[in-house]
């Protein structure tokens, strides 16, 4: 087992799940301002 391969996978898994986590909250705000104008 390499530390620097573990170090990228990691870093790379936890891009991955910031940006993910990031876009589907900003998608939930969007969706609900859009539904509060709506009304």
């Amino acid at each position: 087992m390499y530390w620097d391969d573990a170090v990228i996978f990691g870093l790379a898994t936890v891009g991955m799940m910031i940006a993910f986590m990031g876009g589907w909250i900003a998608f939930v705000i969007r969706d609900h301002h859009r539904r509060n104008k709506k009304r």
